[in-house]
């Protein structure tokens, strides 16, 4: 299983990259993996992969797609199975990241990826912008509480592309899904925002 693990922070979306310790491709950048245990499931080796990585557990994951072409990985013939999952970077465990030499790299700027690993993040950003417009994603990304105005941030890192703001209101509130915490956040104007 391959993990593309997205956060988000300073109104970007990011993904958690480690440079390989191992051959093919030591020192290249890649994403975080491991192999399926004997008496676990595809789910169960994502989950302990992110686990080992964020020292975060119950966190939302995906599974995208099973990559198969032969010659993906010049050691052999190896399959893998990409999910994404959703962390909110504040909550991980920085002494693990930091022990597997993990950085968060912005999906518009990222370096170059060995084998198929950037097709990998290319087919679970769509996925999670398919999973954007039909589902409500804040609390995954930004926790329980957060104003429209963070939400659109996040929608418009995650789309990579700037949203009209009555429009996105609109569609927002009309999910019926957001409750007024009667809390005013006055860090982004002196109006503020609830």
């Amino acid at each position: 299983v391959d993990c593309v693990i997205f956060g988000y922070a300073d109104e970007e979306l990011k993904v958690l990259l480690y440079h390989r310790s191992f051959e093919p491709s030591a020192g290249k950048w890649s994403l975080l993996g491991g192999f399926v245990g004997v008496h676990e499931t595809l789910g169960d080796a994502a989950r302990r992969v992110l686990f080992d990585t964020t020292g975060l557990q119950n966190i939302y994951q995906e599974q995208v797609h099973a990559f198969s072409k032969p010659g993906r990985d010049p050691a052999g013939r190896v399959i893998s199975v990409a999910y994404y999952a959703l962390i909110r970077i504040d909550l991980q465990d920085q002494e693990l990241i930091n022990a597997h030499g993990a950085q968060w790299w912005p999906v518009s700027d990222l370096p170059e990826l060995i084998f198929d690993h950037a097709e990998m993040i290319r087919d679970s950003l769509l996925r999670l912008q398919q999973k954007a417009n039909a589902d409500l994603l804040g609390s995954e990304l930004l926790g329980d509480t957060f104003t429209l105005t963070n939400l659109k941030k996040l929608y418009e890192a995650i789309f990579q592309q700037e949203l009209d703001s009555g429009n996105f209101r609109k569609k927002v509130l009309a999910m019926n899904v957001l409750q007024n915490t009667g809390i005013k956040d006055k860090s982004d104007s002196k109006k503020g925002s609830f």
